[in-house]
């Protein structure tokens, strides 16, 4: 590990750093180096919600435009890159319960658990809002803060998108404003980058009160799966829904279905997807997806004492309908993206 000097107002700390590869470069080519051009970058932004200079996205990459003016050498974003030292993780993970939830309060693609926790978590005082991704009119993602369940009433924040959502760029908007804490709710690699910062930054671990990981096999730049999906026949006027289900890729829109194999969209699947070993994002609070239980109803792995007790009080309230869920029907999922594995540069 190396120290690094970062200025804060007219003080000045010592934090320890991942050592430079490159002794001779800045921090941000040193992470050029390793993570961004080698393709093993997830997009998931953590660097960018730290980066007190400018690290973006540009054409589908991660890049500092200017990094040799603008860059400080400070290291923070080698400090939070999840994949800067890269330690892949796959398979179940431990947890406290293994269920399936409907909730009765709202609608979703299976069964609204994650809307469910979040609410109920704000309802209980555990936190004051809840990060969503939602989507415009053309089913391009855009992050909102949720703080009363009205909100929910916004039809389009429901539903999955299989693009990427700028979640940690709000997330750092979050934790300044909260006084309760944040619940957020992300992809693995989303999940991964939050624990990140909960490690390096107090703000970060005194604030965000509850993670939520979603099941994730693969993610899609917005410009190409849009493309992909118009020469298939969708119409994105009249879409739906979108769902990865038994090895098809399903288009539902007001008029019909269009239907394909998810191996079609290989060539599309974001670079970053290809080395992720990880389906149940396994470092979250709870993980919630639809493998593993009956239709209409969410499959939820709850993993820590936080979500235990939301669940507790969903139960209480009678918010959701329960049901069992079989853990081994996740077993081809988490067994393929364990193969990936041998996709990562060593």
């Amino acid at each position: 590990m190396e120290m690094a000097a970062i200025a804060i107002g007219e003080s000045e700390w010592e934090v320890a750093v991942p050592d430079k590869p490159l002794k001779d470069k800045l921090y941000f080519e040193n992470l050029k180096s390793v993570v961004i051009d080698t393709n093993l970058c997830s997009r998931c932004l953590t660097c960018a919600a730290i980066c007190p200079g400018g690290i973006t996205v540009v054409e589908n990459k991660v890049d500092f435009p200017d990094y040799e003016d603008k860059c400080l050498d400070c290291g923070a974003c080698v400090r939070v890159c999840p994949r800067f030292v890269y330690e892949p993780k796959s398979g179940l993970g431990s947890y406290i319960d293994f269920i399936a939830g409907r909730s009765k309060r709202f609608a979703g693609q299976d069964g609204a658990m994650v809307t469910e926790l979040i609410v109920s978590a704000i309802e209980m005082g555990m936190i004051d809002r809840g990060l969503f991704a939602g989507r415009d009119e053309k089913w391009a993602t855009e992050m909102f803060h949720v703080r009363e369940p009205e909100q929910l009433a916004i039809t389009t924040l429901g539903g999955t998108k299989y693009t990427f959502a700028d979640v940690l760029p709000e997330l750092k908007k979050a934790v300044m404003f909260t006084k309760r804490g944040v619940g957020v709710v992300g992809t693995p690699c989303i999940v991964s980058g939050i624990r990140k910062l909960q490690q390096e930054f107090p703000l970060f671990r005194e604030r965000v009160k509850l993670v939520v990981g979603l099941f994730c096999t693969e993610n899609f730049h917005y410009g190409d799966i849009s493309k992909f999906l118009q020469e298939k026949g969708v119409d994105f006027d009249k879409l739906i829904k979108t769902d990865i289900t038994k090895g098809k890729f399903i288009a539902t829109m007001t008029d019909g279905e269009v239907k394909f194999k998810v191996k079609e969209v290989e060539e599309i699947v974001a670079s970053g997807c290809n080395v992720c070993t990880d389906f149940t994002a396994l470092k979250s609070d709870a993980s919630v997806g639809s493998v593993g239980s009956a239709a209409g109803f969410s499959t939820m792995i709850v993993r820590e004492e936080n979500a235990k007790e939301i669940i507790g009080y969903i139960k209480e309230k009678g918010y959701a309908d329960f049901d069992e869920a079989t853990p081994e029907e996740l077993d081809y999922l988490i067994n393929l993206k364990k193969g990936r594995e041998k996709n990562i540069k060593k």
